[in-house]
C-alpha cells in the first residue's frame, strides 16, 4: 500500500476522543510513508487527520466537490486538492487514488463510502483492504447488524472478515497489509462456480 482513503465525518460537535483519534490516524500514515487521500475538509475529523499527516510531513490529497470548496470547508494546506464536479466523480477520483480504504467515526456520507467500497470489493471491482478504526466503540452497534446479515445469509462470512477493526492505527495497517482478497468467495457471490 502507498495510498490510504480515509473516511470520516466533518462535524466539529463530536466527542474529542474522535478528533484526537483522526489526528493520530493522519500521523501514522504519513510516519509510515504512506499517502493520505481524504475529502478535503478541514472541519471534525476530515481536519483532524490531514493535520495529523501534514505535522509528520505527510502527502495528503483532498477530493473535494466545487459546492464545498470554500473558505469555510476546504483545507487550504493540503499537498493537493483535486475538485471533481459531482459527489460520484469524487467518489471515484479517491477509489483511483487509493490502495486501502479506512473509514472512521462518521455519519451517512461516511457509511455511504464504507459500503459502496465494501460492495466493489465484494463484486471484484478492486481487491483493496478495508478497514475501520472502532474509536470508542464507535462501529459496535454496525458491525452487529453486518454479523447479522452474515447469520442471515445475506453476506458471505469471508467477505465479512475481510472488513479490518482495530481502535489503533498501527494495528489496523498491519492488519490491511496482510489482506487477502477472497476470490473464491466473490466468483461464488457472483455464481461464477
Amino acid at each position: 500500500m502507498k495510498s490510504i482513503c480515509v473516511f470520516c465525518g466533518s462535524s466539529d460537535s463530536v466527542h474529542a476522543d474522535y478528533k484526537s483519534a483522526a489526528w493520530t490516524m493522519g500521523s501514522v500514515i504519513a510516519e509510515r510513508g504512506l499517502r493520505l487521500i481524504y475529502g478535503g475538509g478541514k472541519t471534525g475529523l476530515m481536519g483532524a487527520v490531514a493535520d495529523g499527516a501534514l505535522s509528520a510531513s505527510g502527502e495528503v490529497i483532498g477530493i473535494i466537490i466545487p459546492s464545498m470548496n470554500n473558505k469555510a470547508l476546504a483545507h487550504d494546506g493540503l499537498t493537493r486538492m483535486d475538485v471533481p464536479p459531482d459527489m460520484h466523480a469524487r467518489k471515484a477520483r479517491m477509489h483511483e487514488l487509493a490502495d486501502g480504504y479506512i473509514a472512521m467515526p462518521g455519519g451517512f456520507g461516511t457509511f455511504d463510502e464504507l459500503f459502496e467500497t465494501v460492495t466493489w470489493a465484494q463484486t471484484g471491482a478492486h481487491e483493496k483492504p478495508v478497514g475501520l478504526l472502532n474509536v470508542n466503540n464507535y462501529y459496535a452497534p454496525l458491525l452487529a447488524a453486518v454479523d447479522h446479515a452474515v447469520a442471515e445469509g445475506f453476506v458471505f462470512k469471508e467477505h465479512r472478515d475481510t472488513l479490518f477493526c482495530e481502535s489503533d492505527p498501527n494495528k489496523l495497517l498491519d492488519a490491511m497489509a496482510d489482506y487477502e482478497h477472497p476470490h473464491a468467495a466473490v466468483k461464488r457471490w457472483m455464481r461464477e462456480e
